[in-house]
């Protein structure tokens, strides 16, 4: 056997349907779109159209909205934070801050700031300045000895003239 002698089973390849190549084609001509039409025009797309009828999309209900002035930040968890304390990344001594966090690689970026969520085991004793973090999150940080300030959004953003 050869490369040049392979080929495939019988019936497992089928030859394309040639539209539009003479009668003795069966798809010449019209080439299987009927007679006139908006049908039988090239570049005529009308997906959704139910001939007049209200189409499915409008007959329902619409719910919900985007808030457009609602705020994304970047979530951080206790357990995490701690685990970048015992790898070295975030030095405990120095006060952390958004852009501590950024620099340790535990946030790729702050959006509209970094919220502090408790989950997981905090153990260092740390000093925290963040835009957002849950009452449990703050409980979790005093307890194990250290200090977590909150600033509010407007503050954390640069002032832009």
């Amino acid at each position: 056997m050869k490369l040049n002698q392979l080929s495939d089973n019988k019936g497992a390849t089928k030859s394309r349907k040639r539209i539009g190549r003479g009668p003795g084609s069966g798809t010449g001509k019209m080439g299987g779109r009927g007679i006139k039409g908006q049908k039988s025009r090239s570049g005529v797309s009308i997906n959704g159209y139910e001939g007049g009828q209200m189409p499915l999309y409008m007959r329902l209900p619409k719910r919900g909205f985007n808030n457009i002035n609602a705020k994304t930040y970047s979530v951080v968890n206790l357990g995490l934070l701690q685990k970048f304390i015992d790898a070295k990344k975030i030095d405990v001594k120095k006060p952390i801050t958004e852009e501590v966090l950024v620099e340790s690689g535990l946030v790729r970026r702050v959006k509209d700031g970094v919220r502090i969520l408790a989950k997981g085991e905090l153990s260092a004793k740390i000093d925290l300045t963040v835009t957002g973090a849950s009452k449990s999150a703050i409980a979790a940080v005093e307890k194990a000895g250290g200090k977590l300030t909150v600033t509010s959004a407007k503050e954390a953003a640069p002032a832009a003239e």
